[in-house]
C-alpha cells in the first residue's frame, strides 16, 4: 500500500532537504579555508588564555638582565619603585618565578637594551605614553596576574573596546595614594581625566558627596567592566540608587511609574544646580508629564484664577506640587492614590 499524495511529498522534501545539507558539510569539510595552511604571521602572533594572559614563545634565559643591572641606569625609579606594594613584593618577596624577574616581570627581558646603552630595543615595554606597544599587548601584562574580582568583566568592557591602558589610570612606580595605586590623588582626580562633563558637574550646588569624601565613583561605577549599562555595580540605575536610599525601594501600594522606570527621569545622579539633584526646577519637572489632567489641569508658571481648577498660581511658592503630593516616590496609604499621604 502506497503513501497518500500529500505525505509523499513531504517524504521527498524532506529526503531532499537531508541531501543538501549533507552536501553543505562536505564542501565546507574540504573548503581550502579551513584545511589550508595558517595566514603568514599568525603563529607568531600571541594567543589570549581564558585567564586574560599571552601564551608566547619562550624566551632564553640569557635574555634576561636581572634586576640589578636595571638599577645601574635607573636607581632613582629603583628606588621609588621598592618602596611600594609591589617593589616590596617582586624584589623582596617574590612568590612565583615570574615575580622574582622583578621589572623584567613587566617590562620584557632587558639585556638587549642594556647592550644597546638604553635604546628601546628586544621588545621592551616602557609603559609610557610614547611606547609603540599596543595597548592590548600592555594590558596584558597585568592581566596575567590581575583577572578575578572587578577585572573578570574586563574583555569587551567600554574602557577595553577605547583601548584605555591600565597605566593610563594606575601606576605602580611610586605611591601616589594609598590604595589601588591610582595615578592620580584620588579616584575623582582619576576618573575626571576623561569624563570632564561629570567632574564639573559635582561643583554644582546639589551633587553626591564626592568632594566631601563620602563616597567615590566606583561607589556606583566599576571601572573594570560590569554586564549594565554605565558600568553600574547593580543589575540597573534604581537599584544602585536603592543600595544607599533604601527607603525608595518599595514595593508600594501606590507606584509612580516614572520612579518605577529610572531614577534619572527626575534627577541627575552627577549633579544638579536645583535641590535634590533634580533635572529641571519645580514645578517644571512634574508639568513635563503632569501638564493636562482632568483633576486640576496646570499651565506652567500660569497666572489668573487656576485655583478654582487647581492651583497653577498658588503651588509655585515653597515646594510647589509637593506641598500636596509629598509622597511622589510611592505610598502604601489606602488613600494614597494622588501621593498626598
Amino acid at each position: 500500500m502506497g503513501w497518500p499524495r500529500g505525505r509523499r511529498g513531504y517524504a521527498v522534501g524532506g529526503v531532499g532537504v537531508v541531501l543538501l545539507v549533507g552536501a553543505a558539510v562536505l564542501f565546507a569539510s574540504c573548503s581550502p579555508t579551513r584545511n589550508g595552511s595558517p595566514r603568514a604571521g599568525a603563529t607568531a602572533r600571541a594567543t589570549t588564555t581564558a585567564k586574560g594572559s599571552t601564551t608566547e614563545a619562550p624566551i632564553p634565559a640569557e635574555a634576561y638582565a636581572g634586576a640589578n643591572a636595571c638599577k645601574e641606569c635607573h636607581e632613582s625609579s629603583f628606588e621609588t619603585f621598592s618602596k611600594t606594594h609591589m617593589g616590596r613584593l617582586f624584589l623582596k618577596h617574590p612568590r612565583s618565578p615570574g615575580e622574582s624577574m622583578g621589572c623584567e616581570s613587566c617590562h620584557g627581558p632587558g639585556k638587549a637594551h642594556g647592550d644597546a646603552r638604553g635604546e628601546i630595543v628586544g621588545g621592551l615595554i616602557t609603559f609610557s605614553k610614547k611606547d609603540p606597544t599596543p595597548v592590548e599587548q600592555r594590558n596584558a601584562k597585568c592581566l596575567a596576574c590581575h583577572t578575578k574580582g572587578a577585572r573578570i568583566f574586563w574583555e569587551g568592557s567600554p574602557h577595553e573596546a577605547s583601548d584605555v591602558a591600565c597605566t593610563s589610570c594606575h601606576t605602580i612606580m611610586k605611591d601616589v595614594t594609598p590604595r589601588n595605586q591610582l595615578a592620580k590623588a584620588s579616584v575623582m582626580d582619576t576618573c575626571g581625566t576623561c569624563h570632564l562633563r561629570e567632574r564639573a558637574k559635582q561643583l554644582r550646588n546639589s551633587h553626591m558627596p564626592l568632594r566631601e569624601g563620602k563616597m567615590t565613583c566606583t561607589s556606583c561605577h566599576n571601572p573594570h567592566g560590569t554586564v549594565t549599562p554605565a558600568l553600574l555595580k547593580e543589575n540597573s540605575l534604581n537599584d544602585t540608587c536603592y543600595s544607599c536610599h533604601a527607603e525608595k525601594r518599595g514595593p508600594f501600594l501606590w507606584e509612580h511609574p516614572p520612579v518605577l522606570e529610572s531614577c534619572a527621569n527626575c534627577h541627575d545622579p552627577h549633579g544638579s544646580n536645583h535641590e535634590k539633584m533634580l533635572k529641571v526646577a519645580k514645578p517644571r519637572l512634574c508639568q513635563q508629564c503632569h501638564n493636562e489632567q482632568r483633576v486640576h489641569p496646570s499651565t506652567p508658571y500660569g497666572r489668573g484664577n487656576e485655583f478654582i481648577l487647581g492651583a497653577s498660581g498658588k503651588f509655585v511658592l515653597g515646594r510647589s506640587c509637593t506641598n500636596c503630593h509629598s509622597s511622589v516616590h510611592g505610598s502604601n496609604h489606602p488613600a494614597g492614590g494622588g501621593f498626598v499621604r
